[in-house]
C-alpha cells in the first residue's frame, strides 16, 4: 500500500527503513523523501512508526539510548 503518493513510496519501504534507524518522519523523509512534498503522508508515517515499525524506539524506552541511537554500521556484531 502506498504511504506517499508525491513519491510512490509504500509502507513496506517505510517498515524497511525504520528497520535501518529511521525512527521519525523527518529520519524516514530524509531516507526516501515521503512527507517532503504535500504532506499528507506525514500523519501515516506517524502512525506506522508508532506501531512498532522502529525496533530501536523499544531501546531507547528501556533506557538504552546510546545503542538505539548509533548508526547500525557501528553497531557491534552479535556473537
Amino acid at each position: 500500500m502506498y504511504v506517499c503518493n508525491c513519491f510512490g513510496v509504500t509502507e513496506a519501504q517505510v517498515k524497511k527503513h525504520a528497520e535501518d534507524g529511521a525512527c521519525t518522519p523527518r529520519q524516514i523523509a530524509s531516507a526516501c523523501k515521503a512527507g517532503t512534498d504535500c504532506g499528507s503522508c506525514v500523519r501515516r508515517i506517524q502512525a506506522l512508526l508508532g506501531r512498532g515499525a522502529c525496533p530501536r524506539r523499544e531501546l531507547v524506552e528501556q533506557g538504552d539510548a546510546a545503542v538505539a541511537l548509533a548508526p547500525r554500521a557501528e553497531l557491534p556484531e552479535a556473537a
